[in-house]
């Protein structure tokens, strides 16, 4: 690592601070819901600051005021309030994703989404973890943005379901400091530290985030601490933002529990049946955004990024709960160049280029039948990754803008397998299933070999202004996802080859937003179609023949009554179905062709209601209702979903101190985190969530 923060650290002291939008903290007490005289910018679509109206792609803002006063102890807290996303919480800080899908498990089920942190993806591409949004620093986020649907062609093999964008804060114009002390249910303690200082000329921020959770469950609990570093200035002609980001997670983690109902249950709630698992988990990344405006009036825009990230956690959720180490490191370069103006024809071109280096192993101790003691997976990967895209807007009237853009990438992989090929013990000796008969050990090493992937993705829009206040926008898309390195070289059941191809989306949907002064909202219709899904087939082989459907409504809306009052909503209508048959591990051929795909809720919704008490004082109730789910392929098997209330209470006692009350589970409500059907892992199955938990903090501005 010490390569990696050399280079973080000198691209920090090399640079002078020059603030696009100074700020500080705002007074959240203090702070409306909504001001719809300042027009919302975002910057995840187009690698800078755009009209959010002007954006055919459906984006959600989660501002500085929404995730204070959410104040999320883990990231699905405050993602519940994006139409479309459901962030299924696991242990600790682990979680599964879904946005305009179900939620998605297996090894390359996070290849769908794209986890960037100001722009820059946490994990290099075909490295994704199920996990990854413990990477991301949104303790410290002056915003987070979030793409729903494939993403724009500045986005490649990750965003084929969204883009979570965590944006760092910017330096103040002045100087301030800040510190945050939180205490709550399960002997939770979070401290939270930042200061910042700059001038019209310069500024600089850093930020602390350290935290322990002693766990709802048994033997659980995390330590987890994050610094946050960013340097805003002028170098020449050019202007610089650094940014570097390190973080730690030490995890006691607590596993599934089983039994129909396991979470109505009080003597169960707390059941740990893996008291021996645990994650740990280290990251570093660098990254410099150089901008200027060349001599004709193009605008060039450069980002260089380093990363680096290690990982050992104990696998239990498979037999013999064998332990795996992984890691990598890499370094790439984001470019784009801006060319033309707003009366006519302009372009944005640029070239992604990256470079990953992976490992990854896994061993046993004790084992029986198929699942043999010693190493069972050791090997390497390096990944090339080389993109160039272009997209162009024609500005049709003054009213109406036409968007059409294409991103080729070509995708590279070189696997090293430091083992003996094939389905046997690390020493070469065959294994013989206990209860077959078969023989083979479970898990199946292939050859050295060398895998390319090139794919195309193609988007095209319209955006039309009808009045000053309603814009309306027809956006069509191709994204793709390319095979994770786990899927092409984690085999079992003796399968020497995974012959897969990339997974293909095609996207349409439909956008109508309005800004008033007291109203905005906006309303999305989707369709899409999946092709070439990867999955696990009954014999536990890699297969990528699987086809899905998804199509839904999402909306959102702010609403303010009165200086006392707002309300503000979001959620979705959705279905998510499989269109061609497909088959689970320990099963058979399943005739799932128009089933709903499993962990997939028709409804999600999210209502929150903010009365302004006094000047001081501020009250925020939250409803989040999840709807109904299978559980499993054929249907067979449901979770009946639920509704939670949340409050928080913020306090002012003085320009510079506040205290805070937030209430989780209100009416303290028997809820599932995560439902799940397995016929090898003894059926139904929880994350168990937790009963009603107070948390309190202090804040102090100085």
């Amino acid at each position: 690592m010490t390569p990696l923060i050399a280079f973080a650290l000198g691209s920090l002291a090399a640079t002078t601070v020059t603030t696009a939008n100074p700020h500080t903290r705002p007074n959240p007490v203090a702070e409306p819901v909504l001001d719809a005289a300042m027009e919302q910018v975002v910057v995840t679509a187009a690698r800078s600051e755009q009209r959010l109206r002007a954006q055919p792609a459906a984006l959600t803002v989660l501002d500085d005021d929404t995730l204070q006063s959410v104040n999320a102890v883990h990231p699905s807290q405050v993602l519940s309030t994006v139409p479309g996303a459901l962030i299924s919480r696991g242990n600790g800080q682990e979680s599964l994703i879904a946005i305009r899908s179900p939620v998605l498990t297996g090894a390359g089920s996070c290849g769908a989404f794209a986890i960037t942190q100001d722009g820059v993806p946490v994990r290099g591409t075909g490295f994704c973890n199920v996990n990854q949004l413990f990477d991301t620093h949104f303790e410290l986020a002056g915003r987070i943005e979030v793409l729903r649907g494939p993403g724009t062609v500045l986005f490649g093999s990750d965003a084929q379901h969204g883009v979570i964008n965590v944006i760092s804060e910017a330096p103040v114009n002045g100087h301030a400091s800040s510190a945050a002390i939180e205490g709550g249910a399960n002997d939770f303690q979070r401290v939270r530290l930042e200061h910042s200082r700059g001038d019209t000329q310069g500024g600089f921020r850093i930020g602390f985030s350290g935290a322990r959770d002693g766990g709802y469950k048994d033997d659980s609990g995390y330590d987890q601490q994050k610094l946050q570093l960013r340097n805003d200035g002028q170098w020449a002609d050019w202007s610089v933002s650094a940014l570097v980001n390190l973080s730690n997670l030490n995890q006691e983690t607590a596993g599934y529990v089983v039994g129909k109902d396991a979470y109505k249950d009080d003597a169960r709630k707390r059941e740990n049946p893996n008291p021996e698992a645990f994650r740990d988990s280290q990251s570093a990344r660098a990254q410099v955004k150089f901008e200027r405006t060349l001599d004709n009036g193009d605008h060039l825009q450069v980002t260089p990024y380093a990363r680096y990230t290690d990982m050992d956690f104990l696998m239990h959720f498979l037999p013999g709960t064998p332990l795996e180490k992984n890691g990598q490191k890499g370094i790439g370069v984001q470019t784009a160049l801006r060319h033309g103006n707003e009366e006519g024809l302009a372009f944005i071109s640029g070239i992604d280029l990256e470079y990953t280096s992976a490992w990854l192993g896994q061993s046993q101790q004790g084992g029986f039948s198929v699942f043999p003691s010693g190493k069972q997976y050791d090997y390497s990967v390096s990944a090339a990754v080389a993109a160039a895209f272009s997209q162009a807007e024609l500005f049709v009237s003054e009213t109406t803008t036409a968007i059409l853009g294409a991103r080729g990438e070509y995708l590279h992989y070189d696997y090293d397998n430091h083992m003996l090929s094939g389905d046997t013990k690390d020493n070469g000796d065959v294994c013989i299933s206990g209860f077959t008969g078969a023989i083979g050990c479970r898990y199946s090493r292939p050859e050295d070999r060398r895998d390319d992937f090139a794919n195309l993705s193609l988007n095209a829009a319209l955006v039309h202004t009808f009045d000053h206040g309603t814009t309306g926008s027809l956006r069509m898309a191709h994204g793709f996802r390319a095979p994770q390195a786990t899927e092409l070289y984690r085999l079992q059941n003796g399968q020497t080859v995974a012959d897969l191809d990339s997974e293909s989306i095609d996207s349409l949907e439909a956008t109508l937003r309005h800004d008033t002064d007291h109203l905005r909202a906006s309303v999305t219709g989707f369709y899409m179609e999946k092709s070439d899904v990867v999955f696990q087939s009954s014999d536990r082989l890699n297969l990528s023949d699987g086809e899905s459907r998804h199509y839904g409504l999402e909306y959102e809306w702010q609403w303010t009554l009165s200086e006392q009052w707002q309300l503000a909503a979001a959620g979705t209508f959705a279905r998510h179905r499989y269109t061609n048959d497909v088959s689970a591990p320990g099963a058979g051929l399943i005739a799932s062709n128009g089933n709903d795909i499993d962990t997939a809720p028709r409804t999600l919704h999210n209502l929150r209601v903010r009365w302004l008490a006094t000047d001081a004082t501020r009250v925020d109730l939250r409803w989040q209702h999840t709807g109904s789910y299978y559980t499993d392929i054929e249907n067979a098997h449901r979770y009946p979903g639920h509704d939670l209330l949340h409050l928080s209470v913020q306090q002012s006692l003085s320009a510079g101190t506040e205290i805070g009350l937030r209430i989780e589970n209100l009416a303290n409500v028997d809820y599932a985190e995560r439902a799940d059907y397995s016929s090898l892992g003894g059926g139904e199955r929880y994350f168990i969530g937790e009963p009603r938990s107070v948390y309190a903090d202090l804040r102090l501005r100085f």
